[in-house]
């Protein structure tokens, strides 16, 4: 079977294109992440998950499941049993916007609950109040996840 070096060159194009598969929004690719089980759990608990799937975009700082245990056992407990105080503290964690790892600026950011996280970087290392980002850029159709190892309370 004869081809043409048209069909050849525009299948080795096709070959040569990354493929990128559907990231899914940020609660699906929270999802992919063994470590966010206690976040997508008090999201869906809270009503926060409707935000995570939305349009967005949207940065998310989220504390992975070694942060919530960190929290007193009471204060975690209390948290899963108030619904509006736990979607407080979930949406401290997120601002409106995709902001990359490598795009942090230094200050104060708003909050999509209306408060500030204070944003440092020095040298690569981004703090996120007083949490450390730990694993960050991970995509999402509508946003980006920052996994940080401590959840960020806000002000009562």
């Amino acid at each position: 079977m004869k081809r043409s070096f048209a069909a050849i060159a525009s299948a080795l194009a096709l070959a040569l294109v990354p493929f990128h598969a559907h990231a899914g929004d940020l609660m699906e690719t929270a999802a992919t992440s063994a470590t966010f089980k206690t976040f997508l759990a008090a999201a869906k608990k809270s009503g926060v998950a409707d935000t995570l799937k939305g349009q967005g975009p949207y940065t998310v700082f989220a504390p992975g499941d070694s942060a919530f245990r960190k929290l007193p056992q009471e204060t975690l407990d209390a948290l899963m049993k108030d619904k509006n105080r736990l979607a407080e503290v979930l949406n401290h964690h997120i601002i409106p916007g995709k902001v990359m790892i490598a795009d942090v600026k230094p200050g104060k950011v708003k909050t999509i609950q209306g408060d500030s996280l204070t944003l440092t970087s020095d040298n690569g290392k981004v703090t996120v109040d007083n949490a450390n980002v730990i694993q960050s850029d991970v995509l999402a159709d509508n946003g980006v996840i920052h996994e940080i190892d401590t959840v960020v309370l806000p002000a009562e």
